[in-house]
């Protein structure tokens, strides 16, 4: 009988640690198992109770949000030999536009940058300027040290790959006086009132609450929405996605290609521009 345990479940975090797996992903792994364990109850893990799982992820979540989910599984099984209770991912047809419901536009960008001012929360302002003007991570916000601000570039080690990331001289400019004015000294620019680095959850929230006087829809609004837009920005003028991937620390050009995808209204007037319909 396969029974999910804590010791397995610990047993696999290192694993993933010593995978060198992000921080990020381990917690989403561990978040996904415990999930079935706790939908699995005492029954045992066997492939058709797996397969009724899919279907319960199926009919709640988008197909993407599922496959996800199957993969935290499928790793997990295949670290304790369980291949036979593996299952197949979903088939999912490639996307030619994003959602604009989801996509933040220049505009929009500029609004959060003019709420943050108005709620005088400074160092939003300055954070969510740094990453759009970069296309950073917000696991790499914390490499934007004083020292490489001072730079004019920061070192940036993620996922056991070493880039270097050009910091923009107006963005310097800017942090500069930011970081006299709060008398940083040493070490990152954006830590929080502790002195640790900010993460994800943080920067969310603190997004999040200016959506109602920015005029923005929450839908839009966290902070990897950022690097898409500095994404987006970059390729409408250079239309170099090697180049971008090398910017935004991809392995592959495949993964860049979804941050150039256009949002459907952009693709239906490319289609229109086509000249093929008479009235």
């Amino acid at each position: 009988m396969r029974k999910i345990t804590g010791e397995l479940i610990s047993a696999f975090k290192t694993y993933l640690i010593n995978e060198e797996k992000s921080i990020a992903t381990v917690k989403k792994y561990l978040r996904d198992i415990t999930a079935f364990m706790l939908w699995l109850g005492v029954r045992s893990v066997e492939k058709n109770v797996v397969l009724e799982y899919k279907t319960v992820l199926i009919e709640k979540y988008a197909p993407a949000s599922v496959n996800s989910v199957l993969s935290s599984l499928n790793s997990f099984f295949g670290y304790n030999e369980w291949h036979e209770c593996q299952v197949k991912t979903m088939k999912l047809q490639k996307q030619i536009f994003s959602s604009e419901k989801k996509e933040l536009t220049k505009a929009e960008y500029e609004k959060l940058l003019k709420a943050a001012q108005q709620k005088q929360n400074i160092k939003l302002f300055y954070l969510m300027q740094t990453i759009c003007a970069t296309g950073i991570r917000v696991s790499e916000l914390k490499y934007i040290t004083v020292d490489a601000v001072y730079r004019g570039e920061a070192a940036i080690n993620c996922k056991g790959k070493m880039r270097i990331v050009l910091l923009p001289k107006q963005l310097c400019k800017m942090l500069k006086r930011y970081i006299k004015e709060q008398d940083i000294k040493q070490g990152s620019v954006f830590v929080s009132k502790y002195g640790r680095s900010l993460d994800r959850s943080n920067i969310w929230k603190l997004m999040k609450a200016l959506c109602e006087c920015a005029g923005v829809s929450k839908e839009k609004v966290f902070p990897h929405n950022l690097r898409h837009l500095f994404a987006r920005t970059y390729y409408s003028m250079e239309k170099d996605v090697v180049r971008l991937a090398d910017i935004l620390g991809h392995s592959s050009v495949n993964t860049t290609r979804i941050y150039t995808i256009e949002t459907s209204d952009v693709h239906r007037r490319q289609i229109q521009k086509l000249g093929l319909l008479r009235c």
